[in-house]
């Protein structure tokens, strides 16, 4: 492997630590204590994201229903052909969107608004459409991609991973969730083993 090869890596590791370590500074606290609130009062909840923000959409969804709030990862692509219908009035759906600009999520939105929907943005543009026709905007923060173009959707990955994962930790607080009901639906592997231990 090259020198410089080595020093991207290494860089990489330093960028992403940087971001997280800064991200907390860029929290709005009561707009956080709000979609907290939404999300601990609603009966389903969607997440919808193109790319890599899509994919970390799918692991929130995945996250939720770990602590048994019924989720589902809303594909852009099905959304408007019918399975916006999984969301009904007073539930929330949660854009993700680091531009809030993404074409294929306005629609989306649009049905969202019309349905009753608590609409949910994360983006770093607080003046972008998926902002403005949100219910609560929760700011992402980005300082820099890992690679030397500054280009590919990896520290902005993470620091979205980082968000939902806040999220989850308030929501396990705000609905007094127990391990012992995490155990009961997760009876597999290392982490249902050790919960399950007798």
């Amino acid at each position: 492997m090259k020198k410089e090869s080595l020093q991207q890596a290494m860089n990489a590791f330093a960028i992403e630590s940087e971001c997280i370590s800064e991200f907390a500074n860029y929290i709005d606290k009561e707009k956080f204590s709000t979609a907290v609130e939404l999300l601990a009062k609603a009966q389903r909840i969607g997440t919808c994201g193109c790319g890599h923000s899509g994919i970390a959409c799918q692991h929130f969804s995945h996250l939720l229903c770990c602590i048994e709030r019924p989720s589902r990862f809303i594909s852009p692509a099905e959304a408007p052909h019918g399975a916006t219908g999984f969301l009904q009035k007073g539930d929330v759906m949660i854009f993700a969107s680091r531009g809030g600009k993404t074409s294929e999520l306005l629609p989306i939105m649009d049905i969202c608004q019309k349905k009753g929907i608590n609409i949910i943005t994360i983006t770093e543009n607080l003046s972008s459409p998926l902002a403005e026709g949100a219910d609560v905007v929760l700011r992402q923060y980005v300082n820099r991609e890992t690679d030397k173009y500054n280009a590919q959707g990896t520290t902005s990955t993470t620091s979205l991973c980082v968000l939902f994962h806040a999220l989850q930790a308030a929501l396990i607080e705000e609905t007094d969730y127990l391990n012992e009901q995490f155990a009961l639906i997760h009876p597999h592997g290392a982490v249902g083993e050790r919960l399950n231990k007798k």
